[in-house]
C-alpha cells in the first residue's frame, strides 16, 4: 500500500513537459531574425556606390554567397548539435562553405596583386568592418545561445563556437552590402579578424548560459 501510495502521488505531482521545437524549424527562426537585423542595418546604411558593378563579379559574387551559406550552415549545425541524439557528425556541415569563402578571399588576394601590382598588399585601417560586425554579429550570437540554452549539458562548445560563425558570417555578407574595401587582402584581414572575434565572444560569455544546469 505504501508503494502503491507513493506511486499515485508522484503521478499527481507531474507536470506536462513542452516539447521543444525541430532543430530544423530553430535555425530558420534564428535566420529569419539575421536577415531582418541585417536587412534593418543595410537599409539604414544604404547600400555601396559600386554596388551593381561588384555584383557583376562572379569572385564578389561567390564570396557572397559562400558566406550566406556559411551562416546558414552552421545555424542548422548548431541547431541540431543541441539535441542528443543528432550524430556530432553535423558539426562538419559549414566546414565545405567554409572553406570555400576564405579560399575565394585567399584566391582574390592573388588576382588584386596581378591586377594592382603591390598595392595590393598595402593594408589600412577599416574599424567600420570590425564594429559592425561586432554591433550586428554579438546580439545574434546572444539570440543564437538563448535559443539552444538546453545544449549545456549536450555539446556545449561546438553549439557555442557554430552560433559565433553563424552570426559572423552572416553579418559579413550583410557589410559586403555597404562597405567598400579596396584590397581582397583587407577584406581577409578585417572581415575575418570580426568574424573570429564574434566566434571568440560566443565560445567565452555564452559558456555560462549554456553551462547553467536547468532547473528542476
Amino acid at each position: 500500500m505504501e508503494s502503491e501510495a507513493l506511486i499515485d502521488r508522484l503521478a499527481g505531482e507531474l507536470r506536462p513537459v513542452r516539447r521543444m521545437p525541430p532543430p530544423g524549424l530553430q535555425a530558420m527562426l534564428w535566420l529569419a531574425l539575421a536577415v531582418l537585423v541585417n536587412a534593418v542595418a543595410v537599409a539604414a546604411s544604404g547600400l555601396r556606390h559600386d554596388i551593381a558593378e561588384r555584383m557583376a563579379l562572379a569572385q564578389d559574387v561567390s564570396q557572397f554567397l559562400a558566406s550566406i551559406a556559411t551562416g546558414v550552415a552552421a545555424a542548422l549545425a548548431a541547431a541540431m548539435l543541441a539535441r542528443p541524439d543528432r550524430s556530432p557528425a553535423w558539426a562538419l556541415l559549414p566546414l565545405g562553405p567554409l572553406l570555400l569563402w576564405l579560399g575565394g578571399l585567399g584566391w582574390g588576394c592573388f588576382a588584386d596583386l596581378a591586377r594592382m601590382g603591390p598595392g595590393a598588399w598595402a593594408m589600412g585601417t577599416s574599424w567600420a568592418c570590425l564594429r559592425y560586425i561586432l554591433l550586428i554579429g554579438t546580439p545574434l550570437a546572444a539570440a543564437m545561445l538563448l535559443l539552444l540554452r538546453h545544449a549545456g549539458p549536450v555539446r556545449p562548445l561546438p553549439v557555442l563556437l557554430l552560433g559565433g560563425l553563424a552570426s559572423a558570417a552572416l553579418c559579413s555578407a550583410g557589410l559586403s552590402l555597404i562597405h567598400h574595401l579596396d584590397a581582397m587582402l583587407m577584406v581577409l584581414v578585417w572581415h575575418g579578424g570580426a568574424v573570429a572575434v564574434v566566434v571568440v565572444l560566443g565560445w567565452a560569455l555564452g559558456g555560462r548560459l549554456l553551462m547553467r544546469p536547468p532547473r528542476a
